[in-house]
């Protein structure tokens, strides 16, 4: 067998392309989140004050913690820390517009192209993502 540097780089080609089908990657595979789906039980400072202020306003006493930042396209991307471990519809409902509320009225943050917000409970645990872009 005669040996070229052509057949050696198509036998290389070759070997890593049979390789990298027995590693497992493939595209069926879900991606990872784009956001985390757990946290840490404890709201970091800013957002404590900022929950302190949504209560004093009337806002649940449940809430420990609420940070606001700046998500894609613009649209605010709030984090809320809830003691409540219900996940229910109702209690989240009742959350969300508790806190759009306060957010939008109080402290004068547009949602007029939507939000994104994240509520998790006591453990940390991610009870609800709500992408509610326009």
């Amino acid at each position: 067998m005669i040996r070229t540097p052509r057949a050696a780089a198509l036998l290389a080609a070759v070997v890593v392309t049979g390789l990298s089908g027995l590693s497992g990657c493939s595209a069926a595979h879900s991606p990872a989140p784009a956001h985390p789906t757990a946290t840490t039980t404890a709201a970091p400072g800013a957002a404590a004050r900022l929950a302190a202020r949504f209560r004093q306003s009337g806002g649940t006493s449940q809430v420990y913690g609420i940070q606001r930042s700046t998500g894609p396209g613009g649209v605010p991307k709030l984090v809320v820390w809830t003691h409540d471990a219900d996940p229910g519809d109702p209690a989240f409902d009742r959350l969300k517009a508790s806190v759009t509320t306060f957010i939008a009225g109080d402290q004068g943050v547009s949602l007029r192209h939507g939000y994104l917000l994240d509520v998790y409970g006591p453990d940390g645990r991610l009870l609800h993502r709500l992408d509610a872009r326009m």
